[in-house]
């Protein structure tokens, strides 16, 4: 019989999600929100008021995604591994944003994913980088909050 995972495996794999479950509990707790509005089907409402206002929505859903994201990981992190920080706050989001669209079109016969919307997405989660580079991260040293959550 092939044995594909172990029971070791299986426990160093639980002890690594949660490990990170108790890094970036708030942005678990975001990336939820976002799953669920992404999915459930949306009142009807006319966004005519405000021109590109779901556009607005999703440039702060993502914005305000990778900004908790960005803000657990320097409370978690002294040092800055720019590798690990570019795969993790910046491509990850923009892929999952990109799955979230696909979801939406081929999951769904109520929504819609647009092309427009991941842009928006993506450019949510680029500004979300510059913020916390240039007034998170300075904040949070002069505050000397800088890894202070020790998991």
């Amino acid at each position: 019989m092939i044995e594909i995972f172990s029971v070791n495996d299986f426990f160093v794999m639980f002890k690594q999600a949660y490990k990170i479950l108790l890094k970036y509990p708030l942005s678990l707790v975001v990336l939820l929100v976002i799953v669920y509005l992404s999915f459930f089907k949306p009142p009807t409402i006319s966004f005519n008021t405000v021109k590109h206002l779901d556009k607005m929505i999703h440039f702060v859903m993502y914005g305000g995604f990778c900004s908790v994201l960005w803000f657990e990981y320097f409370l978690t992190h002294s040092n800055v591994n720019l590798k690990k920080i570019f795969m993790w706050i910046f491509v990850a989001p923009a892929v999952f944003s990109a799955i979230m669209e696909f979801g939406q079109s081929y999951l769904t016969n109520y929504r819609g994913g647009e092309l427009a919307d991941f842009i928006f997405n993506t450019i949510g989660v680029v500004f979300a980088a510059v913020f916390s580079h240039y007034v998170t991260k300075p904040l949070m040293e002069k505050y000397n909050l800088r890894g202070k959550r020790k998991i």
